[in-house]
């Protein structure tokens, strides 16, 4: 018995073998070997009573069990792994009537939460007779985790009609939650039980309830929680939400004035302050502060490290300019598949379809599997050449990774193969999609739109509206653009009044530029001319421009050089106008001022972007030539 008996001293000496510096770790396994040292002098007392068994070597348990502590402890200190892990630990602890313990029983419900197994959760939940705060949180946080918001709410409201009150990590995970949900109206609802419970300026909840705040676009709301703390519990998880808060608002300058007030405190700046102040920077008149804040960066020595290297790459790619892009994606040590993706979302926010195509070819390459984010910017990327063959690649790759399920990739490749000229492709996976967003229907209107099927447009447009999706501003412009190849001027017109009476939708420059386009294709120039009148003020160039490009294709010469006379004073260093004007009068045979632009033009030194004529090469890439127009 001496050998096989349950020796305090071993446990002991167990604790003292494992080396931890996580003070949370040591702390609950404090707790954990003090509750299995009680239980095993119970074992022992009970065990000593009962009659031996000559079974072997052991703890000889009247033909019971063995309870192995070390192995218990094992279990509890180790990472979580498989299900199947989940359930052994499950096993150990149950064999060792431990499972009632509302310690243990919340350690393996955290095991199941991180291992995909919430129903074995859930039922290990309901058969513990004394549940803790603990195990209410770790319930919660397990449906929050997997996105049963409902469900997480539903507990919360269990919790609160319990013997058990919320604590502050309770109200925490709801707020994140509600977060992750975008539920505003519910945050609100969560920040003032949070009061209601005495626990409104809690540290963790008011470190909660700002990155929510932030992260939901409302930096006001962070702000006066922000402002509220003390100094000393202003911790840099609070200034680095609210940072990111005025980043994801492209607010750059108030996150740099915020930046600069946590410096004048001495406070420090780690990655995740500086990728705040590089997220609100996407222009390429920013490119100044931005190169500024990488020289920070490597004064403070945070270059290297893979979640600031990628947000640098992203933000020279936000203002096209890659060649510093692949500089600093090259100088990374550690190139992670974030730094990757930033690489090909660049050149596909530049219009480089190719390099974005080679570059998400190596990364295949490099990691097997890529998110459904990156795989969706490569496909629009694709429609931008209007080359199908990479795009059946990527489609092929959906399929052998099983992401066809995902509404943003079958978007995606609906919009693909309708922009590559390959409708019946684009119309076989809408039909096969067992869920349907906005997305989807705007990605299908818009491809039975260029293909002149605007009936069909119509109809799915209708259907859509049946089913409750409610349309957005991309909606219009996609039947906007069917009436454009259709023709059809009274059902534009109708779609347009629907869009601002029926859905209260404000249109847009690309909106007016297809009503334009509508109206000048048929020849009703003065029209189109009122109807630029009557919009807000200042009008874009872009709508302008449509109108010019109409009058050229009428060979209305007098509207035209009107309508020019607007364009050179919005845009006077842009040649294209000039030329289409030229070509106007020249159709009217008006050579002497088709000369004098002409002139204007070589004198002024204007320029204008050569047209390109895409070929394919036996299907593998795309040869530019350069037109002489």
């Amino acid at each position: 018995m001496a050998d096989s008996a349950i020796s305090v001293d071993k446990l002991k000496a167990f604790w003292r073998s494992q080396v931890h510096d996580d003070e949370n770790w040591a702390f609950n396994m404090i707790i954990a070997l003090a509750r299995a040292i009680f239980v095993a002098h119970v074992f022992k007392v009970r065990y000593r009573r009962a009659p031996r068994c000559d079974s072997g070597p052991g703890i000889r348990l009247s033909s019971k069990m063995f309870i192995n502590f070390r192995s218990i402890l094992a279990e509890l200190s180790g990472s979580p792994q498989t299900l199947l892990s989940a359930k052994r630990l499950h096993a150990v602890i149950t064999r060792t009537h431990l499972s009632s313990d509302p310690f243990y029983a919340t350690r393996v419900v955290q095991r199941y939460a991180l291992s995909n197994g919430l129903a074995y959760a859930r039922r290990l939940f309901d058969e513990t007779p004394r549940r803790s705060v603990f195990l209410w949180n770790s319930i919660i946080r397990a449906y929050a985790r997997v996105g049963e918001f409902d469900e997480a709410f539903l507990m919360f409201g269990r919790m609160v009609r319990s013997e058990i009150s919320p604590d502050n990590f309770t109200y925490a995970c709801l707020m994140r939650a509600c977060c992750d949900r975008a539920d505003l109206g519910r945050l609100k609802i969560v920040q003032g039980g949070a009061v209601v419970s005495g626990l409104g300026w809690d540290s963790i909840c008011s470190s909660a309830l700002v990155t929510a705040y932030s992260r939901l676009g409302h930096v006001d709301e962070a702000s006066r929680v922000f402002y509220a703390m003390s100094e000393p519990d202003q911790d840099l998880v609070m200034w680095n939400s609210m940072i990111s808060g005025y980043g994801h608002l492209c607010e750059w300058d108030k996150g740099l004035k915020l930046f600069s007030e946590m410096r004048s405190l001495g406070r420090l700046p780690d990655g995740y302050t500086l990728v705040g102040l590089i997220s609100g920077l996407a222009d390429i008149s920013l490119i100044g502060v931005g190169q500024s804040i990488h020289g920070l960066c490597l004064k403070s020595c945070l270059d290297s490290d893979a979640y600031v290297g990628a947000a640098l790459v992203s933000m020279y790619a936000r203002c096209t300019c890659m060649d510093s892009a692949c500089k600093v994606f090259g100088g990374l040590s550690q190139r992670d598949l974030v730094a990757w993706s930033a690489l090909v979302m660049g050149y596909c926010q530049c219009g480089d379809g190719e390099k974005a195509l080679l570059v998400f070819r190596k990364l295949t390459i490099e990691f097997r599997m890529v998110d459904h984010v990156l795989i969706s910017s490569v496909l629009v990327a694709i429609a931008q050449l209007a080359n199908v063959r990479p795009g059946k690649e990527i489609h092929s790759f959906v399929l052998r990774h099983g992401l066809e399920s995902n509404i943003m990739v079958s978007s995606a490749l609906v919009d693909m193969y309708s922009k590559c000229g390959f409708l019946d492709e684009g119309k076989h996976i809408f039909e096969h999609m067992s869920d349907r967003n906005i997305i989807t229907y705007n990605s299908i209107i818009l491809g039975l739109g260029l293909h002149g099927l605007a009936s069909q447009a119509f109809q799915l447009f209708e259907e859509m509206l049946c089913i409750g999706v409610y349309p957005d501003q991309c909606t219009f412009s996609a039947l906007l653009c069917a009436c454009c190849h259709a023709g059809l001027i009274e059902d534009g017109k109708q779609i347009f009044r629907r869009m601002e009476d029926e859905f209260c939708l404000q249109p847009g420059t690309e909106h007016y530029v297809y009503m334009v386009k509508l109206l000048g294709a048929a020849g009703e120039l003065e029209e189109a001319f009122n109807f630029i009148q009557s919009l807000p003020q200042p009008v874009d160039p872009g709508v302008w421009g449509a109108l010019l490009s109409c009058c050229e294709m009428c060979g209305n010469s007098t509207m035209a050089g009107i309508v020019a006379q607007q364009l050179f004073q919005m845009e006077p260093e842009k040649g294209a106008y000039r030329l289409m004007l030229s070509k106007t009068y020249a159709s009217d045979g008006r050579w002497s001022d088709v000369k004098k632009l002409r002139d204007e033009i070589i004198e002024g030194r204007l320029k204008r972007i050569p047209g390109l004529s895409w070929i394919g090469c036996s299907g593998n890439q795309i040869d530019n030539k350069l037109s002489t127009c």
